[in-house]
């Protein structure tokens, strides 16, 4: 990752020396996508247990560069203990129920491929959130790796579809460099926004407001 710039040197090392200074045993940390740059599952596995080791209990989400992200159920098969992956679903820990889809980049100026994906991923978060409904839980998490909000903060399909499902929290990264400028955070309807890449949050752990027994964390790996 140092070939983005010198503040990227190490940045592993880094981040998992934050995560265990903060992170215990019970505690759940979030990870939105972009986790290797592994082209297959098997090259990614190291990395998968480099993170596995550290701390808490891990739920991953795909990237648009996670192409090792194979399919879910062989995925879970080799995850390391305390690793949990979301797709099309949702999971529940204590009181926190956490789901999330990928997302897309808004469709602009009439981009078939791109309204195509979006539409698909907007599928994608509405089972997930239906999946979440069921669950119960006092607090809900939506994971994905694309902003859900316009640059400016402005609605979007997705973020409309959040707010219908009342989400306490939605986390995301995808956002480095430059484009960090645009990341928008804050409270947007009845959803807290956080953008969680790494390098934005200059690879330091970033915790969630409580609201129950756990304490929910977000770090993009990549």
């Amino acid at each position: 990752m140092d070939i983005f710039g010198a503040h990227w040197e190490g940045h592993f090392s880094r981040i998992a020396q934050d995560w265990q200074e903060k992170v215990a045993a019970d505690d759940l940390v979030l990870i939105p996508g972009d986790i290797s740059w592994a082209m297959q599952l098997e090259p990614a596995l190291e990395d998968l247990r480099m993170i596995g080791q550290l701390p808490g209990k891990k739920v991953i989400l795909r990237g648009n560069h996670d192409y090792w992200w194979c399919g879910i159920n062989r995925l879970r098969e080799v995850l390391p203990e305390n690793m949990y992956a979301i797709q099309n679903d949702a999971m529940r820990f204590g009181d926190v129920v956490v789901c999330g889809t990928r997302g897309w980049t808004l469709p602009a100026n009439g981009n078939a491929d791109d309204e195509k994906i979006y539409n698909r991923e907007l599928i994608r978060m509405q089972l997930s959130l239906s999946s979440a409904r069921k669950l119960g839980g006092k607090k809900l998490v939506v994971m994905t790796h694309y902003p859900p909000l316009a640059e400016n903060g402005g609605e979007t399909p997705m973020s409309r579809l959040l707010n219908e499902y009342q989400v306490d929290d939605a986390v995301y990264g995808h956002l480095h460099g430059a484009s960090l400028r645009g990341a928008v955070t804050g409270k947007y309807g009845c959803v807290q926004y956080h953008c969680v890449s790494c390098d934005g949050l200059k690879f330091r752990m970033y915790a969630l407001p409580s609201g129950g027994e756990n304490t929910e964390n977000g770090a993009e790996n990549q």
